[in-house]
Parts: C-alpha cells; structure tokens; sequence
C-alpha cells in the first residue's frame, strides 16, 4: 500500500496530537499527495503552512455529538471533495475524537484505516483507541513496544532517537512556562513558577485556558508553532504541562523539559495519562517529572544542565500491510 491511486489523508486534534502526526509524517512509508485534516487555529496555520489541509470544525474532548457531525465532512474529504483533491487511498490519525469520525468510515469503504495511539499513553489506550479496537478493518498502533499486544502494533515512536547528555553550568536568563492547548486550566503551575523563579528571568508564559487574573503576568493563551519552538531554542529551561506535544516540541528545540503533569482528581485532566508520559520520560533521562508543589528552583537548574540531540536518521515507522 503506497498511496499512488488517491491522496492520503492525515487526521488529527490540533495541539499534542497534530504535533505528533507532523513528526511521524515524513517517517510514514506511503506515497503520493497527503492532505491534512485538523481544526482551524494558529497552531495548524503555522505548522501546516506548507501544506494542503482541510479544516473541520472543533470537536472537545468526549463530544460524541461533535464526532457524528464531523462525519459529513469525512464523507466529503475522503470522496476528494474537500481540499481539491482525489479520493482518500489512506487514512491514518494520531486521534483524538476526530479519528472516530474518520477511521471507521474509511474501514467501512476498504480504505486502508491506521490509528496511532498517541505517545501520551505509556499504558492504557485512550477512550478513542479503546473505541476504535472495536471497528473491524482499523489497523492499530502504539508507541512502547510492551503496550503492543493483540490488535495494536509496534511501529515506533514520536520519541525515537532523542539522548540527552550534560551540559556546562549556567544562570537562568530566559525561561518557557507553557501549558498547550488544553481545555482545563492549570492555575497551580503558575503560582508555583512565580514562586520559585529568580525576579531577574525573562519568562514567556503560554497560559492557554488557564486565567492569570492577580498573578502579575502577561500571559500568551496560544503562541504559533514557530513561535514557541523558537522561543524554546533560546530559553535556559523550559517548564511545561506533561502534555506530549509539548514535551515533544522542548526535546525538539534540544531542551531537557520540567515536565508537571496536571491532576485529575483536581479536574485538570481527565485522566493520569500526563504522569504516565511524564515518569517514563524521566527515566529515560530526557526529562524531569516532578509536581507542581514539590517543584524546586534546584530542579530548574538540573533540567537547565542537560541538552537533548536527536539522530539524524530515525527508522520508517512501519505500518501494517505497507509496501
């Protein structure tokens, strides 16, 4: 299967999981035109810039209304009736409720259907793997190869070829406080950052849906793929949510992130996926997971100490029945 007779068609949420998709796109072994379906906003317009997409309209977490309404336009997309260009030859999403509008149908059609669980999962599936295990014809992967059993595949991860290694002593001038794109705020990282950080670092805070009222800052709720990739590459330490897209985008921009991972009994999350992710990280040395109340100013310093390198050639993420 190599994509020639039709477009493929990559599907994803905007935020950790469109920034997985990106990084596994040129690793994908499919050929011929790919259009990109995701939600309209700075993130995708940047990100996708050079490339052909199609916008759907938002879909929130859970929001099974919001899947069936998408389906009208999966139907339009993989018949080549938006993006201008020809039927769909495959389809393959790194979630997360859009998939569902997606993968079934092309199953349902004989189009080859791929769903990649994200990298956010060190355990259990999300809702939407969960859901889309049961879709006959959906061929599925995750990115640990312990999780790989039954139905799901290994073919790789978005973290492959990532090392960290020590870096010379240095002050903290410039900081990145982000917390992604997420729904649910996360008012405690920012207390606690504001508490341990020196007066005399520049910060850039990415505050998302999380209020700054009192705090004193001035807050970007969304900054431009570019952007915050930049802004990464010049910062002596970067602090963030333990979202995967985020902490893909630090390792990309060689940093060593401070990885906070939101809690779900307090509502800032639906789930402990964020410790998961965040743990596995951290013990493979490319990130330090802690808390947000036992957060230090000695552990913005050690994440500050080690840079982050990737290899220059990273294996195919190989994909069931590909050519």
């Amino acid at each position: 299967m190599t994509g020639d007779e039709g477009q493929v068609v990559l599907v994803a949420t905007t935020g950790g999981h469109l920034t997985q998709l990106f990084d596994l796109a040129p690793r994908l072994p499919l050929r011929g035109p790919r259009l990109w379906v995701t939600f309209d906003g700075e993130q995708a317009r940047t990100l996708l810039a050079n490339e052909r997409v199609a916008f759907v309209p938002y879909i929130g977490e859970r929001d099974l209304a919001g899947v069936v309404r998408a389906i009208a336009h999966a139907r339009r997309i993989l018949d080549g009736g938006l993006g201008g260009g020809t039927p769909a030859s495959a389809v393959i999403s790194t979630g997360s409720g859009v998939a569902l509008a997606f993968l079934p149908l092309a199953a349902l059609r004989g189009i080859p259907a791929h769903y990649i669980e994200s990298a956010a999962r060190t355990g259990r599936p999300s809702l939407t793997g969960r859901m889309l295990r049961l879709v006959p014809g959906v061929r599925l992967y995750r990115q640990y190869p312990h999780t790989a059993r039954g139905r799901w595949h290994y073919g790789g991860s978005v973290f492959d070829g990532f090392a960290s290694a020590p870096l010379p002593p240095r002050p903290l001038r410039r900081a990145v406080v982000t917390l992604g794109t997420m729904d649910q705020g996360f008012r405690r990282l920012l207390e606690r950052m504001l508490a341990i950080l020196p007066p005399e670092t520049e910060v850039l805070w990415q505050t998302g849906a999380t209020p700054t009222e009192g705090l004193g800052i001035h807050g970007h709720r969304l900054l431009s793929a570019t952007a915050l990739a930049v802004a990464m590459r010049e910062a002596d330490v970067v602090i963030a949510h333990a979202g995967c897209g985020s902490a893909l985008t630090a390792l990309k921009a060689g940093k060593c992130p401070v990885l906070v991972p939101r809690d779900p009994q307090g509502g800032e999350v639906v789930d402990a996926h964020q410790v998961e992710i965040a743990e596995w990280l951290d013990a493979k040395g490319l990130a330090l997971a802690r808390h947000a109340d036992r957060l230090t100013l000695d552990d913005l310093h050690r994440a500050a100490g080690r840079g982050v390198s990737r290899a220059a050639q990273i294996p195919e993420f190989r994909l069931a029945g590909a050519a």
